[in-house]
């Protein structure tokens, strides 16, 4: 007899005492197994002692916000976070992806879009976790990418600083080479978003890389196809 997996543990984190207990009320109806933190403190001790499979996570809160909190725990090894925000603005939605966010979801939620959003987080970070890889380093047209450390490394050794959502997208491109991506498709594979939410934040995280890449003496290695998406042109081979 198959033993059922386990339900999802998801900790909220949020100040708002009613939107805790709302959430968790919901997730539990939902089937996973719901916990909740007042704030990233308390978020801290809770992942120390219990994990966590998701964390949703309030943008603003007193004392240490989501942002700061994000940044700390992007990484290899994190669970992914939902960020939780009143603040619906472009420019927000895009630090937050920039940050390691895996979705951005505007307050008031509606609770069934929350969980189905959930799910497809947890869904694509198990389709990662269990992707075929081409190992912990990988070189191209120079670079070196070692993806368990997130670092990158030009032809000259220097390292170059890359943001999480920046990471993502290169990952993607590197498993993915000599093919077009539709941002759609780049969303699917770099984070878990709706498409008509982060289309352009896709393009802002692409102008980035691809001019890091550049300034490194790389040209045209993500070239854009005009109607299509985005296509890089390196052959990555194990480091």
């Amino acid at each position: 007899m198959t033993t059922p997996a386990p339900a999802p543990r998801v900790l909220i984190v949020d100040d708002d005492a009613a939107i805790r207990e709302g959430l968790v009320d919901v997730f539990a109806r939902a089937g996973f197994t719901p916990a909740s933190a007042r704030d990233v403190a308390d978020m801290e001790r809770a992942l120390a002692e219990d994990g966590a499979d998701l964390i949703v996570l309030d943008l603003m809160m007193p004392g240490e916000d989501g942002l700061s909190a994000c940044r700390r725990l992007a990484g290899p090894g994190r669970p992914p976070i939902i960020m939780l925000s009143a603040l619906c603005d472009d420019a927000d939605r895009i630090v937050g992806l920039e940050l390691g966010a895996d979705d951005y979801v505007p307050k008031p939620c509606n609770p069934r879009e929350l969980v189905a959003r959930a799910r497809a987080v947890l869904r694509r970070a198990h389709t990662r976790a269990h992707a075929p890889s081409l190992g912990d380093c990988v070189r191209f047209a120079g670079f070196r990418f070692n993806l368990s450390r997130h670092e990158l490394t030009d032809p000259d050794g220097v390292a170059l600083p890359l943001s999480t959502g920046e990471f993502r997208l290169l990952r993607a491109f590197v498993e993915r080479p000599q093919r077009v991506l539709t941002r759609a498709q780049l969303l699917d594979y770099a984070f878990s978003a709706d498409a008509d939410i982060f289309d352009r934040a896709v393009d802002v995280q692409i102008s980035r890389l691809r001019r890091k890449l550049e300034r490194a003496g790389a040209r045209d290695i993500i070239r854009t196809v005009r109607g299509e998406g985005y296509l890089f042109t390196a052959k990555p081979g194990a480091a």
